[in-house]
């Protein structure tokens, strides 16, 4: 029961985050700031009371191994936030970050001296090749969509910026990932801790882009007001937007770490790979977002190698071959 009630909601807090993100955006592309540090914030809260007992545990982990964690983390959360200014659609955003396959596979070459099998390496090409066809169409639209030739020429290069820093912070995602497995294999798995520190130790961060941050609370809290049934109170729409977002991401983390505690590792990586594409089908769907048929082309070729790449379809042939000699 814990571990479909896991799944369960995996789906409903993940997926109605990205809806809940969308719609901030559209209304606000440069609240990616305010997001990330409200994010930051509860989850922070959440962990100082449930995980530290009020600061008075201490961590598993050397605080100087956390900073060094922490300073990847804060950078790849507000790159990815901040990407989405520069005329990067949220579909093309969610393919582009299932493209961590690849930068794992290249740092793990890189750094860790791994080999992997002719399917891993297939897989990664297929991932790679889908995500190439999204993002040249993507940029056709960006262009397309402007109207003079300066004005397609300046967001093109816009846009530019934007799959830079999504491919930077891909990057650093994937040494974040390599780094905390060597910390995990040296002093043990503290998923919860390192949840904590990981949104705790950045909120000082916060302050360089509080300038940001300010102007997007003044803008929120003139958005349209809306009456909260169960209070009974008018709140600007958008604050309620934010404030639904950060549940959701809360609920969406929470459960995966569940997952990894009552499944294999196998199972948490399907299930994460078609919550992210029923997110893409949400955002295309709901939010009529342009989407053609050669997107649909590298979407499915981006998850089917993600699917090769953590060998489902291998580990279904096996368990039903082990069930049917049990019979």
């Amino acid at each position: 029961m814990n571990t479909i009630f896991a799944v369960l909601l995996v789906f409903v807090g993940c997926c109605s985050n990205v809806v809940f993100l969308e719609t901030l955006v559209r209304e606000f592309p440069g609240c990616g700031n305010i997001v990330t540090f409200a994010q930051f914030a509860f989850i922070a809260l959440e962990g100082f009371i449930f995980e530290t007992n009020f600061g008075r545990k201490k961590p598993a982990i050397p605080m100087s191994n956390y900073v060094i964690m922490v300073t990847m983390f804060f950078t790849v959360s507000v790159i990815n936030n901040y990407a989405l200014n520069f005329n990067i659609a949220m579909p093309l955003h969610m393919i582009f970050r299932s493209g961590s396959l690849i930068a794992n596979m290249i740092l793990g070459i890189i750094i860790l001296k791994k080999r992997y099998s002719m399917s891993k390496y297939l897989s990664v090409a297929m991932v790679s090749l889908g995500i190439f066809i999204c993002t040249i169409m993507s940029a056709k639209q960006v262009v397309s969509t402007k109207g003079s030739d300066d004005q397609g020429v300046y967001a093109f290069l816009h846009w530019l910026i934007g799959i830079a820093m999504l491919t930077f912070a891909l990057l650093m995602s994937a040494r974040m990932g390599i780094f905390q497995e060597t910390l995990y294999k040296q002093y043990g798995k503290h998923s919860k801790e390192a949840l904590f520190y990981n949104h705790c130790l950045p909120l000082p961060g916060f302050l360089l882009l509080s300038s940001d941050i300010y102007n997007h609370c003044v803008l929120f809290s003139q958005s349209t007001p809306v009456e909260v049934p169960v209070i009974g109170q008018a709140v600007p729409v958008l604050w309620l937007y934010l404030l639904l977002n950060v549940i959701t991401q809360y609920v969406c983390i929470r459960s995966v770490f569940i997952l990894t505690t009552e499944c294999a590792s196998l199972t948490v990586t399907l299930v994460v790979t078609l919550r992210k594409f029923l997110s893409l089908i949400i955002s295309i769907l709901f939010f009529k977002n342009p989407f053609t048929a050669w997107h649909w082309v590298g979407t499915g070729v981006v998850f089917l190698g993600t699917l090769i790449y953590t060998e489902v379809w291998t580990s279904i042939c096996t368990a039903k071959s082990q069930k049917d000699k049990l019979r």
